[in-house]
C-alpha cells in the first residue's frame, strides 16, 4: 500500500522497507504492518490530542514527572512547545511501561524504538502467523478461560510489583496467540504510587478481566483479586513470587478464609460436572 504521510521518515532512513497494510485505527493511535529488514512488524502511529478521543486523559497523566522546569511551565500555559512536550510525556509513556514489563515477565509486544511519533514493535501472531485475534473475538472453554484468568491475574500482579497500573485493561487490549495471552496498549499506564486514582483503575482492570472471563467460568467472578493485590501493595508485601488467592476479607471481622476457600473450589466442581453433563448430553 502507498506509505502515509507519518511513515515516510522512517523509510528515508530505511528503518521501515515497505508499509504492508493499515492493521487499525484506535483511539489513540492508528497501526500499520511494516516490513523491516526482512522482519514482518507493527508501527504504532500516534495521533495528535487534538485528534485522540482518549477520555480523561488529565487523570492518567497524574504523577508523572517533568525533569525540566522549563518543558513543566511551557506544559501548564499549553503553549505550543507544551503541547509538543506532552504528547512525548505520553508517547514515551508506553514505551517506558512495554520495556520495563517486558523485562519483568509480562507477555507484552518487545519494542524496537519510537522515532518521531512513531513506535515499531513485535507483530503478536496466531499460530498460523495471521495476526493475533483480541480476547474479546476469542471464544473459550471453562478450562481455558480459567486457566487464562490466573494468567492475566498474574500479570497484573507482575506490573503491579513494578509500580504500574494498566488504568485501562479490557477484552480490547489483550490479545491472544498460542501461547496465551499478550497486554498491549499502555500510552496511560499509570504510577501506582503517585496517581491519587491508580487503587481505583487496578480494581476496574481487575473487574474487566473477571467479568470476561467469568463468561466462560462463572466460578471466577467470586475471586477478588484486585482487593487482595492492592492491599498487599499498601503494606509492601506484594512481590512477584506472592501466591494470591482471590480472596479478601477486608474489614470483616474473623473471615473463615478456608470455608471460603472450599466454597470456591465445590462451585468450580460443580461447574465441571454441569459441563460434562451437558457434553454427554450433545453426543446422545
Amino acid at each position: 500500500m502507498k506509505a502515509p504521510k507519518s511513515l515516510l521518515p522512517l523509510i528515508d532512513e530505511g528503518l521501515i522497507d515497505e508499509v504492508i497494510s493499515r492493521l487499525m485505527s484506535g483511539k489513540e493511535a492508528d497501526i500499520y504492518i511494516v516490513s523491516c529488514s526482512g522482519q514482518i512488524r507493527c508501527a504504532k502511529v500516534y495521533k495528535d490530542a487534538v485528534k485522540r478521543s482518549f477520555k480523561n486523559a488529565a487523570q492518567y497523566q497524574e504523577g508523572r514527572k517533568v525533569r525540566s522546569g522549563r518543558r513543566a511551565r511551557a506544559m501548564e500555559k499549553n503553549s505550543a512547545y507544551g503541547r509538543k512536550q506532552q504528547e512525548e510525556i505520553w508517547q514515551n509513556a508506553e514505551v517506558d511501561a512495554l520495556a520495563r514489563l517486558y523485562r519483568a515477565g509480562v507477555r507484552v509486544p518487545e519494542t524496537f524504538g519510537c522515532i518521531d511519533g512513531v513506535l515499531l514493535m513485535e507483530l503478536v501472531v496466531d499460530d498460523e502467523g495471521d495476526v493475533a485475534p483480541r480476547l474479546g473475538d476469542v471464544l473459550l472453554t471453562e478450562e481455558q478461560a480459567v486457566e487464562d484468568y490466573a494468567v492475566m491475574m498474574h500479570y497484573i500482579k507482575l506490573m503491579l510489583c513494578e509500580g504500574i497500573v494498566h488504568g485501562d485493561l479490557s477484552e480490547f487490549n489483550v490479545l491472544v496467540d498460542e501461547y496465551g495471552p499478550v497486554v498491549i496498549d499502555l500510552p496511560q499506564a499509570v504510577d501506582a504510587s503517585a496517581n491519587n486514582s491508580a487503587r481505583s483503575m487496578l480494581l476496574r482492570d481487575v473487574t474487566n478481566m473477571t467479568r470476561y472471563y467469568s463468561q466462560f467460568a462463572p466460578v471466577l467472578s467470586l475471586s477478588r483479586f484486585g482487593e487482595e493485590m492492592w492491599a498487599l501493595y499498601e503494606e509492601g508485601e506484594l512481590k512477584p513470587e506472592t501466591e494470591l488467592t482471590g480472596l479478601y476479607d477486608g474489614d470483616a471481622d474473623s473471615a473463615d478464609v478456608d470455608s471460603v476457600l472450599e466454597e470456591i473450589k465445590a462451585v468450580m466442581q460443580e461447574e465441571r460436572e454441569r459441563q460434562e453433563r451437558l457434553k454427554e448430553a450433545e453426543e446422545i
